[in-house]
């Protein structure tokens, strides 16, 4: 199976880092991912991971995770949210997946990422698509709240118990990071197309799989299929 988008991106990122460093292990700040679903994995491909979660459930669940896996001394927890990350060392590479969405103050946020990484590192933000939300609810019949969706600025549910606080847009979400003085150096959608075949295609289709993941790669980048995928993936790149 082809890696998907965004691994294929942090992938390289995290090459151009270990050459930067002379073939040390790139450092990586993941903000807001607790249960250790990017962390682990990475710490296993040799990197030195620091997660910044307030939770400790889901901190406890990296650290169960990174000892099944034997990684425990590359993974170090910090229990709080963005405020924390000036306590700790800056970054090749800083991770915000799933986590604009549920933060108080976008902007303050963003200043905080973009300040944890290193002058020519990366932030990797990966955020609900408000357009694929809207999308997805017609799909399944639930029109009323697509059109609430539609119409909200924040392409919040309000009045709901919606679990998140905003969903973004292409643009928004580029004039945000660069006003947080990072470059815009990739715009890609994640879950373009995939989210949407259901499983039994797949299981029917000798193959399928091995298409849909080549068909999933192609589309991520291009518009305006990219503008509709569930997630949106930017890497925002500090000037050296």
């Amino acid at each position: 199976m082809r890696p998907d988008a965004v691994h294929r991106v942090l992938d390289a990122e995290l090459t151009a880092a270990r050459d930067r460093r002379g073939g040390e292990p790139p450092r990586v700040l993941d903000v807001g991912g607790g249960s250790g679903v990017w962390a682990v994995p990475l710490a296993v491909a040799g990197c030195t991971v620091t997660v910044i979660d307030p939770s400790p459930d889901a901190l406890a669940t990296l650290h169960r995770r990174a000892a099944d896996e034997g990684v425990l001394d590359r993974v170090t927890a910090v229990q709080g949210d963005t405020d924390a990350l000036d306590r700790v060392a800056s970054a090749d590479l800083v991770l915000a997946h799933g986590l604009l969405e549920v933060v108080d103050d976008v902007d303050a946020a963003l200043a905080a990422l973009a300040a944890a990484v290193i002058p020519g590192g990366a932030v990797s933000l990966l955020v609900a698509n408000r357009y694929a939300a809207v999308l997805h609810r017609a799909i399944a019949g639930r029109l009323v709240d697509a059109r609430r969706l539609l119409d909200d600025e924040a392409g919040q549910l309000t009045g709901t118990r919606d679990p998140l606080r905003r969903r973004f847009d292409v643009a928004g979400l580029e004039a945000s990071v660069v006003a947080a003085g990072l470059k815009v150096e990739l715009v890609q959608g994640h879950g373009v197309v995939s989210d949407l075949v259901p499983g039994a295609v797949l299981e029917a289709n000798p193959g399928a799989a091995e298409a849909l993941a080549e068909l999933e790669l192609a589309a991520s980048t291009r518009p305006p299929l990219r503008d509709v995928a569930a997630r949106l993936h930017v890497l925002g790149r500090k000037p050296a």
